[in-house]
């Protein structure tokens, strides 16, 4: 009798820190039936966690919802092997998010698809499974409440961490004639940032601050507050320009790449940066996105679709690339991947790191083991192998987190301080220490019943009430 009448939620992370973004929430009814939701099927990208990529910790067959938070592939590159074990419910997303998956997930295949060749092992997904991940998405607009079945309301907010981001309401209910269960409210913020410069963040209704609710939150930046952020990317791109340096940017292929232009665009608008400076992107994924930017398939601000500078062109091939490299004269180039590690960046940096009128300024987070790390932790002419090269470290090599896209800790404390009945706060999303770190601070500063830090090594079991118990997982 006792097992019964049970109502909770089970909400367990398969990622350990920041990459290979994975929520899994197990919801069991007094009936006794149970629904599983999904929230994001991330790829892991630091090399110590690369061999989860290969397996799901968990049944597929019993999955009954996906939910996308946003298009980054450490949060959607995982889906097409969901869908190869044999996942064909919905996934449900944004629109924007809709709009831009299909282009990462076949990047992502192809970049996956090459590394299985030259470790000579079978490829994670095809190109094929991407296309039945694409049929299975269904689009939703942000604030429109959308009953994925009798019980469960799912809801999507506006996220500015990138266009089509989201922070993902479930509301769980179970009618029952004899007894009252209250109702299960659970907020997902995602990767989370309050403001975005292409478009208004819209606030999160009232009604959502005034529900008993479980708030599960990123902690990516837990540890800084947004005083503590150096704004110096101006002042070192126009001071290494003011010396005829080159200058190269590493950057992410949707948010950051199309941030920097609008930044190098301003730049000239308010005559700090010549004209006739040549700027050049190289990174067909993030041109990809660009052109989606600028065709006004995104849910921009109308001003904000006009963001590409003067002088500026797309690179198109490779001797386009050989006659870029092959002239040491000032100019700035955009490449991707944000770290390094992948895309036209593997051919950039080792040729301008040995330069030493070169300046190579990373954009935002550089993980664990990431060349983009390598680089910018090792001393100043010492030999740095890339990619089998010995090459000198020479260049200036600098790094900014000025660009994040993830709110900073006294951020995310203002957000939660805007919610009036928080049951429990689970932290998500960032290294050990930084979760801790911002753990201490919620326990400190906000008036939350329960606080409690998200990992493989623990699940938390919550009902309409708060935290029930949290019990060690089964794999680790």
């Amino acid at each position: 009798m006792g097992n019964a009448h049970r109502f909770y939620v089970d909400v367990m992370a398969l990622h350990k820190e920041v990459t290979g973004s994975c929520i899994l929430n197990n919801i069991k009814f007094p009936d006794g039936s149970t629904k599983k939701i999904l929230i994001d099927c991330g790829l892991f990208q630091e090399q110590e966690y690369s061999e989860l990529n290969k397996s799901l910790p968990f049944n597929v067959s019993n999955i009954d919802y996906v939910i996308v938070t946003h298009n980054h592939v450490d949060h959607t590159g995982r889906l097409p092997l969901l869908v190869k074990q044999g996942y064909r419910n919905k996934i449900h997303m944004s629109y924007d998010t809709a709009t831009l998956i299909g282009n990462a997930l076949y990047d992502s295949c192809k970049v996956l698809r090459r590394r299985a060749e030259l470790q000579n092992e079978k490829p994670l997904y095809t190109d094929d499974d991407v296309e039945t991940t694409l049929s299975l998405i269904v689009p939703h607009p942000f604030e429109e409440s959308i009953w994925l079945d009798d019980n469960i309301k799912l809801t999507f907010f506006m996220n500015g961490h990138l266009p089509g981001a989201i922070m993902i309401l479930i509301q769980i209910r179970y009618h029952d004639k004899d007894k009252h269960y209250e109702n299960i409210n659970m907020l997902f913020t995602g990767d989370y940032h309050n403001k975005n410069m292409f478009f208004d963040v819209r606030p999160i209704p009232k009604w959502v601050h005034q529900l008993p609710i479980h708030i599960i939150q990123e902690a990516t930046y837990g540890d800084m507050n947004s005083s503590e952020i150096e704004t110096v990317f101006e002042k070192n791109v126009l001071e290494a320009i003011s010396h005829n340096f080159e200058v190269v940017c590493p950057v992410f292929s949707l948010g950051r790449s199309q941030e920097i232009m609008y930044v190098l665009k301003k730049w000239q608008d308010e005559g700090k940066l010549d004209k006739n400076i040549p700027i050049y992107f190289d990174g067909k994924l993030g041109m990809r996105y660009t052109k989606l930017y600028t065709s006004g398939s995104l849910s921009m601000n109308e001003e904000c679709k006009h963001f590409l500078p003067e002088n500026f062109q797309y690179v198109t091939n490779n001797a386009m690339r050989e006659e870029i490299l092959k002239e040491a004269n000032v100019k700035i180039i955009l490449t991707t991947s944000g770290m390094g590690s992948y895309g036209p960046a593997q051919i950039y940096l080792p040729h301008l790191l040995k330069r030493q009128k070169a300046l190579i300024h990373f954009t935002g987070y550089l993980a664990e083991e990431t060349l983009g790390r390598k680089l910018y932790e090792s001393q100043k002419e010492s030999v740095v192998e890339i990619a089998g090269l010995q090459v000198k470290k020479l260049a200036d090599v600098r790094f900014t987190s000025e660009f994040s896209a993830h709110a900073k800790a006294d951020e995310l404390i203002q957000f939660l301080k805007s919610f009036e009945n928080i049951r429990t706060v689970l932290i998500n999303h960032g290294d050990d220490q930084k979760k801790d770190a911002y753990a201490t601070r919620v326990v400190n500063e906000i008036n939350a019943k329960n606080v409690g830090v998200l990992g493989r090594e623990y699940f938390f079991r919550l009902d309409g009430y708060g935290l029930i118990k949290s019990c060690s997982t089964k794999f680790n």
